[in-house]
């Protein structure tokens, strides 16, 4: 299968050559095209890219969309399977991208990465409850057992067949400024196709957000569900309650009482924000 790779970058400049070459180490692949999606930036991305001659369209600030911008590279792909990813992410394995793709098909049209944080804060905690270390394939049988988790996806590493990509519209050409992975997935999963999660196709992705940024995340977040409020009988609340309760067991097991102090700060960060984009 011929794959394409599309990254969307904005101050990049510290990421992009270490992306690249861990790109460029993949085995059992073809990759016939890696493309940067450059917004404009305020550091170096772009000499980096140029020196390197990558290949990358840049846009304004205000063409960005994280929807639009990926649904429009992938609708003008010849490619056999898409990938997305984001620029902050780090692949150490040479197998990543074949693990994330052997399995695409007319039937699994849709397959996402484990992913793991190098830090240890309640960012490690999120991950391991979202990124189990086992394999599995989510279709429509799945729902009552899952709920939202059937929709759960994330392009910060994920890949797509194309043709059903086109087929299904994309991202209907909406300009989604959040979580327009499960706003596919969920298309995905309700036209009886299904998603496959790889465990053994291993990213690196971390983050410190300050509380305030979570909340800003988050009032996002709760955006998307009001405008897309058809997802709020799946179990949203009941979903976020999961994960709280699921982080204090592991902040507990592991003897991070140091965490405890942040836990309920940004708990409340994340209910918050989500309230209030809700509104």
């Amino acid at each position: 299968m011929r794959i394409d790779i599309i990254c969307p970058l904005y101050n990049a400049e510290k990421y992009v050559k270490d992306l690249n070459d861990s790109l460029l180490k993949q085995k059992r692949v073809d990759i016939a095209n890696i493309l940067y999606i450059l917004t404009e930036s305020e550091d170096n991305t772009e000499k980096v890219l140029l020196s390197n001659n990558y290949k990358y369209k840049k846009i304004k600030k205000q063409e960005f969309s994280h929807s639009l911008v990926r649904e429009k590279a992938a609708f003008e792909s010849q490619a056999d399977v898409i990938v997305f990813i984001t620029q902050d992410i780090v692949i150490e394995s040479k197998n990543w991208l074949y693990n994330l793709t052997k399995d695409i098909n007319d039937e699994i049209i849709c397959s996402y990465s484990r992913q793991i944080s190098k830090f240890n804060n309640i960012e490690k905690y999120t991950r391991e409850s979202n990124y189990p270390n086992k394999s599995f394939i989510k279709s429509k049988n799945d729902i009552e057992k899952l709920g939202l988790k059937t929709f759960f996806n994330s392009d910060a590493s994920c890949a797509v067949n194309r043709k059903k990509f086109v087929e299904l519209n994309g991202y209907d050409n909406k300009n989604l400024p959040i979580s327009e992975d499960m706003y596919y997935a969920y298309k995905v999963i309700m036209n009886d196709y299904k998603i496959k999660y790889c465990a053994d196709s291993i990213v690196y992705h971390s983050h410190n957000f300050t509380l305030r940024q979570i909340y800003e995340r988050y009032k996002l977040t709760g955006k998307f569900f009001k405008e897309n409020s058809y997802l709020n009988k799946y179990g949203t609340t009941g979903s976020g309650f999961s994960l709280a309760k699921y982080i204090l067991k592991r902040i507990i097991e592991e003897k991070r009482f140091c965490l405890l102090l942040r836990y309920p700060f940004d708990m409340a960060a994340r209910l918050i924000g989500m309230k209030v984009g809700e509104k």
